[in-house]
């Protein structure tokens, strides 16, 4: 199974280079659980629409992966986003560590891993730098992002 799993998450990152949502949707599971420090969690259904919005949203967007490992339960990789943030026009290079578990042949948890006020000062600028790291900014960003999932997925519907 080790290999089949390093293959599925190699197929996931193929398509998000692609920015190709429904390839990635289709590598998880209907009740997959999906973190990481922007989103928080998401499940099921919202894990997919968030990839949807990105993917849809991206600008000047490139990605690499590499250190791709898996077994017959969980996997791992490291991948590198970069990108243009919509909401300010700043280049952000987000460095991430994933960690993925399986059933039945796709991924049922996948939860990325990246500092957070590193992503703040490049995506916000000063106002990332100077307050990123505090829980009243990185809940604000957690707000915000859970309310553009939610416009998105209302403007699907």
């Amino acid at each position: 199974m080790s290999q089949a799993h390093q293959a599925l998450i190699t197929q996931f990152y193929e398509a998000f280079q692609r920015l190709d949502a429904e390839a990635m949707a289709a590598c998880y599971t209907d009740d997959v659980v999906f973190s990481d420090p922007v989103f928080g969690e998401l499940r099921g259904r919202n894990a997919g629409d968030m990839w949807r919005m990105l993917t849809a949203r991206a600008k000047d967007f490139s990605l690499t992966f590499d250190r791709v490992q898996a077994d017959a339960q969980t996997g791992s990789a490291h991948w590198v986003a970069t990108y243009v943030f919509g909401q300010t026009g700043a280049v952000v290079v987000n460095d991430i560590e994933a960690r993925f578990v399986f059933r039945d042949g796709k991924i049922c948890e996948h939860h990325d891993h990246f500092d957070l006020w590193r992503w703040s000062r490049q995506a916000l600028g000063v106002k990332g730098l100077l307050l990123g790291w505090t829980p009243l900014v990185k809940n604000a960003i957690r707000g915000q992002a859970q309310k553009g999932l939610k416009a998105f997925q209302a403007g699907r519907e």
